[in-house]
């Protein structure tokens, strides 16, 4: 699989979201899909219930380590400061990710964690970002009907 497929794979997640932000998340290693979720904030009654996180817990708990080097991330909104930490810390080799968030990104777009990390990584925005952001768009202009 290429990068854009595994962005069609977190899409098909983040629409399984229902009453939470859609935002889907895949972690591959070595062209596979190890670990894929959506946010579940709401559903879990969980603030720490990001995509980002779940597929950070299924990916160490299906390789049996919470160093997950050699794995690629992606996601669609960029992640949060959360998010980018537990990206960082897990060691990931490379994010990429759809919208772009201006108020709360942390890898680039309102504050770039890497920058006081040691572990640097890779990043590549704006992925099929039309889509992404009609997605955001769209769940925003229902949640305020």
């Amino acid at each position: 699989m290429k990068p854009f497929n595994f962005m069609e794979e977190a899409f098909i997640e983040a629409k399984k979201s229902k009453s939470d932000i859609p935002v889907g998340c895949i972690i591959e290693l070595n062209g596979e899909i190890i670990a894929r979720a959506h946010n579940e904030k709401e559903l879990n009654n969980d603030p720490t219930a990001h995509a980002e996180i779940l597929a950070i817990k299924i990916a160490s708990n299906k390789l049996n380590s919470w160093r997950l080097l050699g794995c690629n991330l992606y996601v669609t909104l960029e992640p949060c400061p959360m998010c980018a930490w537990a990206i960082l810390n897990s060691r990931i080799n490379a994010v990429y990710f759809s919208s772009y968030d201006i108020k709360y990104g942390a890898i680039g777009s309102k504050i770039n964690l890497s920058d006081i990390s040691n572990h640097k990584i890779k990043v590549y925005g704006g992925i099929m970002e039309d889509f992404g952001d009609k997605l955001l768009d769209d769940y925003f202009k229902n949640l305020r009907k």
